[in-house]
């Protein structure tokens, strides 16, 4: 199976696939007719969101034994998404972002380019990449002024991919990802505000939102996300593309939206702001539509409801935890980045 420009993607091996993104492209991958190899260290992933259908390795990036599955399994593509995610914690220990991002990363881009690998995909990141921005929404020509570790480690390994790219001849696009929500995200951890709030309203406890609430962020649904990543198989070349919405919705504004869509009339608690949070951040996705196709992303009040119901069914103990978001943009029931 080859993409457009004619990169074969038969074999793709997703890493991070058993957490929330990742185990939504697994799904969508082998719906595609791909073979699918998952290598996740279940760390924050979940073995039940791992389709049936896709093999799962249990393994941390950074490990010998995860660049060996990866030199020998005949893989096409690798789609990259494991990930030390805690902007909080990168600040705290960015020597273990670090290992993690960077270095692991490159221990898997090694392995790829002995093992005959002939694209990688790349989870970036739009939210940290640009620091405090200056034109809104940003571009992919904004400057990349990373302001956390974190934001620091994802631009490192995007100037090491654009490395093999030229040295090497491998195909990579980077997706520079917004504010991703949608159902299977975890409320624990490195959750994502969307989850921590429908956690917290469907308890029938307050959430709280820090500072004035006006900070303002940029959230795509993870089914567009997906539909990202498939357009992108395939292609070859060097391309960073922006993954969004392009519109800015401030956290008191998202909250209002869950609340309704939660069945909630708890007003939320307040704390005191986050030292040195971004007040504005919000990404350009007209670069990806226009060169892949893509059609207007899921609006936020359908995937808001959507993510909800999800959450709803999970609280009372029926949720189909391995729902697939199909490309379509509609749940499949029956059935875990």
């Amino acid at each position: 199976m080859a993409g457009s420009g004619g990169v074969r993607a038969e074999a793709v091996c997703i890493t991070g696939g058993a957490g929330f993104i990742g185990s939504h492209l697994a799904d969508a991958f082998l719906a595609s007719g791909r073979r699918v190899l998952v290598i996740d260290d279940l760390s924050s992933g979940r073995r039940e969101h791992v389709p049936p259908g896709a093999e799962l390795a249990v393994l941390d990036v950074r490990s010998r034994e995860a660049a060996e599955r990866l030199e020998r399994d005949g893989i096409d593509l690798l789609v990259h998404h494991a990930a030390q995610m805690d902007v909080r914690r990168s600040v705290a220990d960015p020597v273990f972002d670090a290992d993690v991002n960077v270095l692991g990363g490159l221990n898997l881009l090694e392995a790829a380019r002995r093992g005959g690998v002939r694209q990688v995909i790349f989870a970036s990141t739009g939210g940290a990449i640009y620091g405090e921005q200056e034109a809104f929404p940003a571009g992919e020509g904004h400057p990349v002024r990373p302001v956390s570790p974190y934001g620091v480690s994802k631009l490192a390994l995007e100037r090491y991919l654009y490395y093999y790219h030229v040295t090497y001849g491998m195909a990579v696009t980077c997706l520079r990802y917004a504010n991703v929500y949608g159902e299977r995200q975890n409320a624990q951890g490195e959750a994502g505000v969307v989850a921590i709030f429908l956690d917290r309203l469907l308890a029938g406890r307050a959430p709280t939102i820090n500072g004035t609430g006006e900070q303002t962020r940029d959230y795509v649904h993870v089914s567009d996300v997906v539909r990202a990543n498939l357009a992108a198989a395939g292609r070859p070349g060097f391309h960073v593309y922006n993954v969004g919405t392009g519109r800015e919705t401030s956290v008191s504004e998202l909250y209002r939206v869950l609340a309704r869509a939660a069945g909630s009339s708890l007003a939320p608690a307040h704390g005191p702001a986050k030292p040195g949070e971004q007040q504005r951040s919000v990404v350009d996705p007209g670069l990806i539509r226009r060169e892949l196709g893509l059609p207007e992303p899921l609006g936020l009040a359908a995937g808001l409801a959507r993510t909800a119901a999800w959450f709803r069914a999970a609280a009372a103990g029926a949720a189909g935890t391995t729902t697939a978001v199909s490309c379509s943009g509609a749940a499949a029931g029956g059935g875990g980045g």
